[in-house]
């Protein structure tokens, strides 16, 4: 579970949408994700930190973006739960390592040192003395991606590797620990 807290703020024209995420940076310690456009004129401000600090930000973002433009909507989510990372990060201006870093009062620079490469798909040969159940499962996990494997994995419970071990595995890696979990004993 991700033991920050997310505030969204969206508005109609960016003006308002500035002017929320000064609002939100400088009325508390959180850190500005990014911003996100869901359509022509909306506008979705986010950010992430301890969950009073977003709070009392969200509020006076909302307050400062219907003073000069139109708010739509102003949401918090404590402790949002390991998938929202997927799509909080997917068209922000910062990496997840960036904010991490951030939260943890390190800076970006370091961060960035520190981001996930890319993982490259790889051939993964299915490992002798598996049973036909094993097999069959094990044919079904190499058809997937990375990606899905990853998710996947988060889905269930009894695995040996959590969070970040997930999401910095490849795919061998996955493969083996889901096969471990699903058929132990």
């Amino acid at each position: 579970m991700i033991d920050y807290s997310l505030g969204l703020v969206e508005t109609k024209g960016l003006i308002a949408a500035i002017e929320a995420a000064d609002a939100m940076v400088k009325t508390a310690n959180v850190v500005l994700v990014g911003k996100e456009r869901t359509d022509p004129a909306m506008i979705t401000i986010k950010i992430v930190g301890d969950t009073a600090a977003v709070r009392s930000a969200v509020e006076a973002g909302a307050a400062a973006a219907q003073r000069v433009g139109q708010l739509v909507s102003k949401h918090i989510i404590p402790r949002p739960a390991e998938g929202i990372e997927d799509l909080l990060y997917a068209k922000s201006s910062r990496t997840r390592a960036e904010t991490e870093a951030l939260l943890a009062g390190e800076s970006a620079h370091e961060a960035a040192d520190e981001e996930e490469e890319p993982v490259e798909e790889e051939d993964y040969s299915m490992p002798e003395g598996l049973s036909g159940e094993q097999q069959k499962y094990f044919q079904e996990l190499d058809g997937m991606t990375v990606h899905q494997l990853r998710s996947h994995a988060r889905s269930l419970e009894g695995l040996s590797i959590h969070g970040r071990q997930i999401s910095k595995a490849n795919k061998k890696q996955l493969i083996d620990e889901l096969l471990k979990a699903k058929f132990k004993g």
